[in-house]
């Protein structure tokens, strides 16, 4: 991965990548399916995806992964399998209760290979041959589910040794489950772990798509560091759709690592423009938690980057339409719901405050809520909701805010404004009665960086309602991204503002904010805390 950072993206779509599709393999288009290089369901309505992965191959046993993602917003869910060659084989029963999850929660359902994963480069690394053969075994399980499914062959499948080598093998493989008698929408995913940062997908693209004689192929791209500017983002999205050549991103990341920091607004506002699917990784479960959607699988426990991917701009939440084979985005629905009731605030701290509102009602269905910052005639995000209440987080103490909702149906049709609700944020001196305890630890340390854990105890007698935290690194530490709470950096100095679900610290309980950082040769725990500026003990 680290070779991937001074690279450049290479390559061109040819000539011929505007050739359009035979009719007649339009014409026998089954379920999901692609026409004018567009996802469209059965019965023609345009699709796009808004979801996320899941890695489900290594832990079977979160059976309620898929309904608390569609509880955010999700259409669709990417579920990670392997084919036996280097995990534990999901067979074709355990395949059918996925599929039946995915459809029991309204989603649409990618099923991947993870096994083929760095091939090339990766010894352990199996083929999309091996992939091809795995898909083929679980055809009577599939067949049918054309409308909810789509095969992703292998995830991605070639390392950077010889990236041209992918080509020949990608087409083999779509030809081989053609052959077989797949009618489904058939996802390919590019080389270079994924992201295609010598062009080799992007060069041969119309090649392979012209080889399935279905038509029905799409093209994943995985956008992480390499993906840093917006021009990298928007020049790769753009040469497909420019080219009438099905695309989305079937991966992606926005924390800093190691490698370098993705550009993940430019590739959820980019995929907005375009009408572009995206699947965030990932819900839970990384060996490095930096890119955790939730924290350990808890749907209460989002991460900056799970609030970001749900509730951010062009997020989930905000642009997700339900597929309509699940009654979702009514083909021909233009009537916008009614306006939501005044929102009332409640639970106000120095830097969160929770609104509540009356619902709206439609003539399909509703199917979320914005919350909007009102500032005179401007207007910014500040929060997405699919129920009637949500916390905005982020906010300055001592500070006047207005706040309004819009109401939004599946077929994207968007309320009148709701009147507005004033707030004003509390003060961040300390609550009476309140004392604190922090430890600091790391969790973890690699070269140029590390994983930090701090647990706040509260040791007064009163709840703590909303709390600042401040302390400085003495080697030049700087945090990177975190979880639990926000943080803001001025050199040495560091503040931590709470997320939702750490704002309240009961008498003798405590929360604990995870972050990763960088660091140099020495990494010195910090000595001296303040809570809202009271001096606490360390533990």
């Amino acid at each position: 991965m680290a070779a991937l950072l001074g690279a450049v993206l290479l390559g061109a779509l040819g000539p011929a990548a505007a050739q359009a599709r035979p009719a007649q393999a339009e014409a026998a288009a089954t379920g999901l399916h692609i026409s004018d290089g567009r996802l469209l369901e059965g019965n023609g309505n345009d699709f796009v995806m808004r979801g996320v992965n899941h890695a489900h191959t290594w832990y079977p046993g979160e059976t309620q992964s898929l309904a608390d993602i569609k509880s955010f917003g999700a259409n669709t869910v990417r579920v990670v399998l392997s084919d036996g060659h280097r995990w534990t084989r999901n067979g074709p029963a355990e395949v059918a209760g996925i599929v039946a999850d995915c459809r029991t929660n309204r989603l649409i359902c990618v099923l991947e290979v993870h096994d083929t994963t760095g091939y090339g480069e990766d010894a352990a690394a199996g083929t999309l041959d091996h992939a091809a053969d795995y898909w083929i075994s679980l055809k009577d399980v599939l067949a049918g589910q054309e409308d909810y499914v789509i095969v992703n062959i292998g995830n991605e499948p070639w390392g950077n040794t010889d990236p041209a080598g992918w080509t020949a093998p990608t087409t083999a493989a779509v030809q081989k489950l053609r052959g077989a008698g797949f009618a489904h929408t058939i996802m390919v995913d590019a080389p270079n772990w994924g992201q295609d940062w010598q062009g080799v997908m992007r060069a041969n693209a119309q090649a392979v798509y012209d080889a399935d004689t279905t038509g029905n192929l799409i093209f994943s791209i995985h956008m992480y560091s390499v993906y840093n500017s917006a021009q990298a983002v928007t020049d790769y999205l753009n040469a497909f759709v420019d080219a009438g050549l099905p695309l989305l991103i079937g991966e992606f990341g926005g924390p800093a690592d190691q490698w370098g920091d993705p550009d993940e607004d430019t590739m959820m506002a980019t995929a907005e423009q375009l009408g572009l699917g995206y699947l965030a990784w990932s819900w839970s479960g990384n060996t490095d938690p930096v890119l955790d959607l939730a924290v350990d699988f808890d749907p209460s426990r989002l991460s900056s980057w799970g609030e970001r991917v749900f509730h951010g701009a062009n997020g989930i939440a905000q642009t997700s339409e339900e597929a309509t084979v699940f009654g979702g985005g009514t083909p021909g629905d233009t009537q916008a719901p009614t306006a939501p009731g005044t929102p009332t605030a409640s639970a106000v701290t120095a830097t969160s405050a929770t609104l509540s509102w009356t619902a709206a009602t439609d003539n399909v269905a509703i199917a979320g809520y914005d919350v909007v910052r009102v500032n005179g005639a401007s207007e910014t995000s500040a929060a997405s909701s699919t129920t009637t209440a949500v916390t905005v987080t982020g906010l300055t103490a001592e500070t006047a805010y207005s706040f309004a909702v819009y109401a939004r149906d599946a077929a994207g049709n968007r309320s009148a404004r709701s009147a507005t609700v004033g707030v004003t944020t509390d003060r961040t001196t300390p609550t009476p009665g309140v004392g604190c305890s922090v430890g600091y630890r790391v969790v973890g340390e690699w070269p140029g960086g590390f994983q930090g854990e701090i647990t706040i105890r509260n040791t007064g007698t009163a709840v703590i309602n909303g709390w600042n935290l401040g302390f400085s690194f003495a080697d030049g530490q700087t945090v990177s991204n975190m979880w639990g709470g926000t943080p803001t950096q001025s050199g040495a100095e560091v503040g931590v503002a709470p997320a939702a679900y750490t704002a309240q610290i009961a008498a003798n309980g405590s929360v604990t904010v995870g972050f990763t950082g960088t660091r140099g040769a020495t990494n010195t725990a910090p000595t001296a805390f303040t809570l809202s500026g009271t001096a606490c003990t360390t533990a």
